[in-house]
């Protein structure tokens, strides 16, 4: 139980809108909705207006009074955190890691990467990458060990393309693809060339670019037969992307069935677990974050089914393998189906998690995706629900 769940409890057990509510306690609705979701914590004058006008008996008050002394506690636990992490990171950058050492610390990023903020993780990386090149700048290495350090550098770039991308910067996020690339070359490491082709395309599709995006697809699915990982099935599927983005369902639809296929070939797991992964969960989620772009109708129907049994899957394992940011947005590709069948419960249902998501786990993916679904919630069908309304509310304080 938290302060906003319970404001949001009496103030639908007395029917209020959120606009209703604003205009009883003098607060806008959407400074409202933050204290419903808990991204803004309640003041004392919000309780005991909303106490009031909600008739609930100093049960919001008293709930606030145990919130601002567990906040109170909570900050000097952060301000502790945050000195610690300073010292941290003056460690790293003393240390001179050991070549072992470093390939650990690449595989350890890529695996905390799927359940940490991207801000953190672009701390990390850039100091593992920093590493990487000293070495190969100063020779620190031997003979056989230089292709090695390539793909080191090389992953460690493609780490901070997708944290760059996470934090709205694309053209960044480019120009960390484009490093990554040139030291899979380097390197001679076909796996982390198909890798990084395949996240080109998606910076591409997240610019709107899907032209270019195929191309990179493209490019990449020359390698397929040299590789015996995932990589053809994430291309395929980054194709589908695109595919449906054009509007062209057939095609989506048929190579969904031709990345399926390319799963059933897989015969070795790939190189490096975490984010350069391609899990047959995140194989799913593709599929749902595809579809949703079609005209609805069956392929709305295959993209929820999708979206729910990648976010079970998810669910059922262990807090280090899931891929909470991907698991958040599979919730808004679940709620996009739902608005597109007309089914406005169910997509309140599925956005329930995201709109209570604090304000730096709400990376730029997050906030495009859901803002989609405001907009189609603002379709005369749905002039007249309540839901739709408070689901589109919900929706626009993202962010903001």
């Amino acid at each position: 139980m938290t302060f906003g769940t319970e404001l949001r409890r009496h103030r639908q057990d007395a029917g209020l809108t959120l606009a209703e509510l604003s205009t009883r306690v003098l607060m806008h609705r959407t400074h409202l909705h933050h204290v419903e979701s808990g991204r803004r914590a309640p003041t004392a004058d919000l309780a005991e207006a909303a106490d009031s006008a909600l008739a609930a008996n100093g049960a919001l008050f008293a709930e606030y009074v145990r919130e601002r002394s567990q906040r109170e506690e909570q900050a000097a636990t952060r301000k502790t955190l945050a000195a610690s992490l300073a010292t941290s990171r003056d460690l790293m950058a003393l240390a001179d890691l050991e070549i072992d050492q470093l390939h650990a610390g690449v595989e350890e990023t890529a695996v905390d990467y799927l359940a940490q903020a991207p801000g953190p993780m672009l701390l990390r990386a850039d100091a593992l990458r920093r590493d990487a090149l000293q070495r190969l700048k100063d020779y620190r290495h031997a003979p056989h060990e230089r292709a090695d350090l390539y793909v080191a550098a090389g992953r460690l770039s493609g780490i901070l393309a997708y944290a760059a991308l996470d934090l709205g910067d694309s053209a960044a996020a480019l120009e960390h693809a484009r490093a990554a690339g040139r030291c899979a070359q380097y390197a001679g490491d076909t796996e982390l060339l198909m890798w990084v082709r395949g996240t080109q395309s998606l910076i591409a599709r997240f610019n709107g670019d899907y032209g270019i995006a195929l191309d990179y697809v493209r490019d990449g699915l020359q390698h397929a037969g040299d590789v015996p990982g995932t990589g053809e099935a994430r291309l395929l599927c980054g194709e589908v992307q695109c595919l449906a983005n054009l509007g062209d369902s057939k095609a989506a639809n048929r190579t969904l069935h031709l990345a399926e296929q390319a799963r059933e070939r897989v015969r070795r797991p790939d190189s490096l677990a975490g984010l350069f992964e391609f899990s047959e969960t995140k194989q799913r989620y593709y599929a749902a974050s595809s579809l949703i772009w079609l005209d609805g109708g069956d392929d709305a129907r295959t993209a929820a089914t999708e979206a729910e049994a990648a976010i079970a899957s998810w669910e059922q394992m262990p807090p280090e393998q899931r891929s909470l940011d991907d698991e958040r947005l599979c919730h808004i590709y679940l709620a996009t189906a739902r608005v597109q069948l007309g089914e406005v419960e169910a997509a309140a249902e599925a956005m329930a998690p995201v709109l209570t998501l604090p304000a730096e786990a709400q990376i730029s993916w997050i906030n495009k995706r859901a803002h989609r679904v405001g907009s189609m919630l603002s379709a005369p069908r749905f002039q007249h629900s309540p839901a739709a309304t408070d689901l589109r509310e919900g929706i626009a304080a993202l962010g903001a």
